[in-house]
């Protein structure tokens, strides 16, 4: 178990990223959902070690995240939103220095292990390729191969999938989920259907603030038969927006639709709408900007 209590971070220029965060995260996968700039990459960094907080405490199972920095990176894998590598060296010489890095300094049982990982991440018969040839999605299973290394407790992966075509991320979010089984895994990320595919447990954060925590399907349920939904001329938006609880608006096949939340039905044409992640996070976000649900657009 991951605790997170009253986490606060303030940048030098005054901009807080963090503001009194507090959670705990079980073992399997836990999505942490944001907008760009709500806080998430700040948090990330300081779960790894990598960023001092202000206030607060974080503890895995009963070691001291905040202060026993070296015995956490011991048992932490790490994916950062940028993560570089070395153009011209193979996966398998690069996973075997990083190895080293790692302490695991027998020769044996580095082979092993290297081996292991890349047969795992699906990148054994392109073990000798340069790293620089890999496609997008290969890197990011390379880079989930070096998180793993030392048979880590705690794995944070921040923004894995943005850029990723359809089947890579369908791959990579896969083997995520099979690493789940095990360990603390964070998936920080602005892409909410991430979320509702691999995680059991989830947290909507925005402007440094926990807004909302759950199980994702039992988030949906709660708000069910409240989103309703109805396709608009483009011009017509802003009149919804004034009168109704506008949580997003997008296109589809060249036409408007908007969703609205009402716990009652809301006339005007509108039709009931099956809810999905998005929603909620939509109305989370718009709750708190104004009190009552309202209008985000996606």
């Amino acid at each position: 178990m991951l605790t997170i209590e009253h986490l606060s971070k303030t940048y030098a220029n005054g901009v807080q990223a963090l503001n009194d965060v507090n959670l705990r995260i079980p073992k399997g996968m836990f999505g942490l959902v944001g907008p760009n700039g709500a806080g998430k990459s700040t948090l990330m960094n300081i779960i790894a070690t990598l960023l001092d907080s202000d206030t607060g405490s974080i503890l895995l199972d009963e070691l001291d995240v905040l202060h026993e920095r070296q015995d956490v990176r011991r048992i932490l894998g790490y994916l950062p939103q940028e993560f570089g590598v070395y153009p011209k060296i193979t996966a398998e010489r690069m996973l075997d220095h990083f190895a080293v890095l790692k302490g695991i300094m027998n020769a044996g049982e580095r082979r092993e292990t290297v081996q292991s990982l890349l047969q795992m991440t699906n990148l054994w018969d392109v073990r000798g390729q340069r790293l620089g040839t890999y496609s997008g999605g290969m890197r990011q299973r390379f880079g989930i191969a070096q998180a793993l290394l030392g048979n880590p407790k705690l794995i944070i992966v921040d923004e894995p999938t943005a850029g990723l075509d359809p089947e890579e991320r369908r791959r990579f979010l896969n083997l995520l989920s099979e690493i789940g089984e095990d360990v603390v895994v964070i998936l920080s990320t602005h892409i909410v259907e991430d979320v509702r595919d691999v995680c059991s447990q989830m947290a909507i954060i925005d402007k440094g603030q926990v807004l909302l925590t759950g199980q994702p399907q039992e988030l949906i349920s709660e708000l069910d038969g409240k989103i309703w939904q109805k396709v608009v001329k483009k011009d017509e938006v802003p009149s919804y927006q004034s009168s109704k609880a506008v949580i997003s608006t997008r296109l589809f096949a060249g036409r408007t639709v908007i969703h609205i939340y009402s716990e009652t039905p809301p006339g005007d044409g509108f039709e009931q709408s099956d809810t999905d992640l998005e929603d909620v996070y939509f109305a989370t976000l718009g709750r708190v900007a104004s009190a009552s649900p309202a209008a985000a657009v996606r």
